[in-house]
C-alpha cells in the first residue's frame, strides 16, 4: 500500500500548548503552508532535548513565522522559527516553507479536512504502538506495498510480501470502538490469514485498499491513565496504490 500524502488533524485548546499565542491574516485568522516534516521533527526533537536537558528551569520554545534573506540570495523566503531559551542556551532553527496558501486554497484545504471528520464504522485501539511502530519500521525495508485489515472482533492484521518473503503481525482482541460482532469459533485454529480473509468476505472486516487508513491518537494526562480531551489528533493516510490483491 503506497501513500500519497498524509492529512493530520488536530485540535486543542490554546492554553494546553501555549502561555502566549497570536495569529493574524485575511482569512479569518488561519494561515496553511506546506513543509518538510523532517526537518519539522528534527527541530522539535531538538529543542526538547535542550529544554529536558535544562531540567525545566526558566525555559521557553517560541515558534513564529518569518522572513528571513538565505545565504546566497537575493529573495527573503518564508521560516517557520524555532527559539528555544534555556537556562544556559538558546537556539535558533529555522524550517523552510512554502508561501502561505491563497484563499482558495486554504478553502480548499478545509473543504477536504472538513470532508475527513466522518470516522470508519469500526475502529480498535491498539495498547501498545511500540510494538506497532517497531513491526511497520522493519516491514518498510521489505516493500513498500502493506496490507492492512481491521474486523469487528477487535483484530488488526498487517501484512507484506514480496517473491521471496512474507510477513505479517497480528494484533487481537482489540478494544473495538464502533460496530463490533462476535467471532465465529470455527475461526479459532485457523491461520491469521484466512480468519482475516474471511471476515472480509462476510462483511466483518474491512481492509484499507482503495480507502484511507484513519490513526486516532490519545493523549493522557501525565501520571494518569485518564484521557486529556483538550487535544486530539488524528490522520488519515489515503491510498495511492491499492496493488493487486
Amino acid at each position: 500500500m503506497k501513500f500519497k500524502a498524509v492529512v493530520t488533524e488536530n485540535g486543542f485548546r490554546k492554553q494546553a500548548l501555549f502561555e502566549d499565542y497570536r495569529i493574524s491574516s485575511q482569512n479569518e485568522d488561519r494561515i496553511a503552508f506546506a513543509f518538510d516534516i523532517s526537518l519539522l521533527l528534527r527541530a522539535v526533537r531538538s529543542s526538547v532535548s535542550i529544554i529536558s536537558g535544562e531540567f525545566g528551569i526558566a525555559n521557553r520554545l517560541q515558534v513564529k513565522l518569518v522572513k528571513k534573506l538565505p545565504p546566497n540570495s537575493t529573495q527573503p523566503m518564508p521560516f517557520l522559527t524555532f527559539e528555544t531559551k534555556g537556562y544556559k542556551s538558546a537556539v535558533i532553527q529555522d524550517v523552510p516553507i512554502s508561501k502561505p496558501l491563497s484563499r482558495a486554497q486554504l478553502l480548499q484545504l478545509q473543504a477536504a479536512l472538513d470532508a475527513a471528520q466522518d470516522l470508519p464504522p469500526t475502529l480498535v485501539q491498539v495498547p501498545d504502538s511500540n510494538r506497532l511502530q517497531n513491526f511497520v519500521d522493519r516491514m518498510k525495508h521489505v516493500g513498500d506495498l502493506l496490507n492492512v485489515s481491521i474486523s469487528k472482533y477487535g483484530d488488526l492484521h498487517l501484512q507484506i510480501s514480496t517473491t521471496l518473503i512474507t510477513l505479517g503481525a497480528e494484533f487481537r482482541k482489540l478494544l473495538v470502538v464502533g460496530d463490533k460482532a462476535q467471532a465465529p469459533s470455527e475461526d479459532r485454529d485457523l491461520s491469521a490469514q484466512t480468519r482475516s480473509g474471511r471476515a472480509i468476505l462476510m462483511g466483518d472486516a474491512q481492509s484499507v485498499q482503495g480507502a484511507c487508513l484513519t490513526v486516532i491518537f490519545q493523549f493522557f494526562i501525565p501520571g494518569t491513565r485518564q484521557t486529556d480531551k483538550s487535544i486530539s489528533l488524528h490522520c488519515r493516510l489515503p491510498v495511492l496504490d491499492p496493488g493487486s490483491s
